[in-house]
This record gives structure tokens, C-alpha cells and sequence, in this order.
């Protein structure tokens, strides 16, 4: 397993992460432990999770007792800010929030300190020097050992950057967005920013949603339980003709090096300079392996401009 810098910090971070959103939600315990033990055994020791994920922070709980006897030899990631409860309280980037989210996710996680603590959203009604401070204290305290950011736009990493230096606190090291070959938003001002300050960034959805699993063909069902299988504003923002021309171009392309889309997808994230950790999701133990197969591919330049080309009308 290949491992890279977090950001400017002097954590290394294998090149596959796993993306926890699926513990106690379409997975239930004994089906979370079978895909943390080959994790483990595969080297993937980049665990992302959030305190929302799963029904009362159930991700968090189920990963927790996964990687009992196990912590030492991790990364947790794990996030806060979005709604845990009803009414101004339990969401945002206030002091007052923070410290008890911090507090609720150590308590399900069953550890002392987390690897990386990312915002999960931006919240406009606090102030980012409170946000900002409140992080640093985390950091003093050895309660958190690095912070991120997720879903921010470029601007608003710059003021978060530039608000820590102002009082010489923690700054963030990573940045978590969407980020996948018919998704390449980011790249018009977010991977700039990370480039220019230093910052990962974390590509979640790596795979729109499975679209680029090679499982969807067009004018076929989806296979039964798919993400995409039901009808919704998902499937109609990704399964429209001008993505499916691309992954059929995709596909050719991969063909051609006796590869699958999946490989294509991951591998060409992994080779853009600000990336130094995919999360793609996992439910099974053999998705697990097909993601870390894909990311031992290391594609030439040659073939990471042409994959450009083929979905750069995404961009």
C-alpha cells in the first residue's frame, strides 16, 4: 500500500481510505466487522467516518467496536456540524457544539483522541474565528490530533486558513469534496486552493455513486439494491445521456488496457498532485479488494490527460 502526506502535516495516509457511510445504514454489525478485518488486512487503515452516519451515530459505533485492539494501528476520521438533533443546538460551529460533539463521537468511537476531525459543512451563523479557536483547543488537548474541512468552497478554506494563522492555531490539513470523473467542480477553484495552502484533498463519491462500478449499462435495470436502482433526484442528476456517452468511452478505454472502469476512476484520482487519499465506500469484503487493486495502477501522464479529455465537458 502506497502511503502519502496529509497535506503539509507528517501524517502518512494510505492512498485508499475506506468511506464508513454505509455502517448502520445498509450494513449491519457483522457485515461492518467483515469489511473492516479485510481492511485491515489489505492496509487500509484510513477509516472516514461522521457523527450522522447511521441513525444516532451508529457508523461511529459500529467502526468503534470493529477496530477494538486495533486503534494503535489506524487513522480515524471522523466528522461534525451537521443536524444531530432538533433546534439550533445540536448542529454548526460554535463553541458551545463542538466541545460536545467531540465529546459524543470519542464516547462512540471508543477511543481518546481522534486522527482527523473535519467540519462536515460550513455554518454561516458562527463565526469562523470561533470555529477556528474552538479546533485549536481540541488540538492543545490532545483531543484531536489534526482538523479538516468538508463540502467548504475555495473562499472559504482561505478565510479559515488565513483566520487560524491570524492567532497562530491549527490550520486545517485536508479537504473532503466530491470529486469523480463526472464530477470535477472542484477543480475551478478547491483544488487551487489546496495546491496554493497545502491541503489534501479527500475525493468522496470517487465513483458517482457507483455509476463508474461498471454495473450500470444503459437502457437495463439497475441490479437490485444498487444505489442508483431507485428512481430519485440522484439517479436523474447522474444517469443522463451525456454521462452515459462518457462511461461507454470510459469503458473502451480501460478495455484497451484490460482494466475496468472502477480501475479507471480511482487510478486517475489518485494521480492528481493534490490527492493523497480516495474514500470509496465499501459493503462487501471483495469491493474492498477491488478498490485497493485499483489503486495499485499507476497511470502515465498520457493516460491520465486522455481520461481528462474523455469527461472534461464535465468539468
Amino acid at each position: 500500500m502506497e502511503f502519502r502526506n496529509l497535506g503539509r502535516s507528517g501524517l502518512q495516509v494510505p492512498v485508499a481510505g475506506l468511506g464508513c457511510n454505509n455502517f448502520g445504514r445498509r450494513l449491519d454489525y457483522s457485515q461492518t466487522e467483515a469489511v473492516v478485518r479485510r481492511c485491515l488486512e489489505l492496509g487500509v487503515i484510513f477509516f472516514d467516518t461522521a457523527d450522522v452516519y447511521g441513525p444516532n451515530g451508529l457508523s461511529e459505533e459500529y467502526l468503534g467496536q470493529a477496530l477494538k485492539g486495533h486503534r494503535h494501528e489506524v487513522i480515524i476520521a471522523t466528522k461534525f456540524g451537521n443536524p444531530m438533533g432538533e433546534g439550533p443546538l445540536w448542529a454548526g460551529g460554535s463553541r458551545r457544539y463542538i466541545m460536545q460533539a467531540v465529546r459524543e463521537s470519542l464516547r462512540r468511537l471508543q477511543t481518546d483522541y481522534i486522527d482527523l476531525y473535519q467540519m462536515h459543512l460550513p455554518d454561516p451563523k458562527t463565526p469562523i474565528e470561533e470555529t477556528m479557536r474552538a479546533l485549536d483547543d481540541l488540538v492543545r488537548a490532545g483531543h484531536v490530533r489534526y482538523i479538516g474541512c468538508s463540502n467548504f468552497t475555495g473562499w472559504q478554506i482561505v478565510e479559515a486558513q488565513w483566520t487560524a494563522r491570524s492567532f497562530h492555531g491549527t490550520e486545517f490539513v485536508s479537504a473532503q469534496n466530491q470529486y469523480s470523473l463526472l464530477d470535477r467542480r472542484v477543480e475551478r477553484d478547491v483544488v487551487p486552493v489546496c495546491e496554493r495552502y497545502g491541503l489534501s484533498l479527500l475525493p468522496y463519491f470517487p465513483l458517482a455513486s457507483g455509476f463508474l462500478t461498471g454495473k450500470y449499462r444503459r437502457g437495463a435495470a439497475p441490479p437490485p439494491g444498487a444505489r442508483l436502482a431507485a428512481a430519485g433526484p440522484m439517479a436523474e442528476r447522474i444517469m443522463t445521456e451525456r454521462n452515459w456517452a462518457i462511461l461507454e468511452k470510459l469503458e473502451q478505454f480501460a478495455a484497451a488496457r484490460g482494466k475496468t472502469v472502477l480501475d479507471v476512476a480511482l487510478a486517475w484520482l489518485a494521480a492528481q498532485p493534490s490527492v493523497d487519499c480516495v474514500i470509496a465506500g465499501a459493503t462487501r469484503p471483495e469491493q474492498v479488494e477491488a478498490n485497493v487493486r485499483a489503486l495499485e495502477w499507476k497511470m502515465t501522464p498520457e493516460e491520465v490527460a486522455e481520461v481528462s479529455a474523455i469527461t472534461q465537458s464535465t468539468a
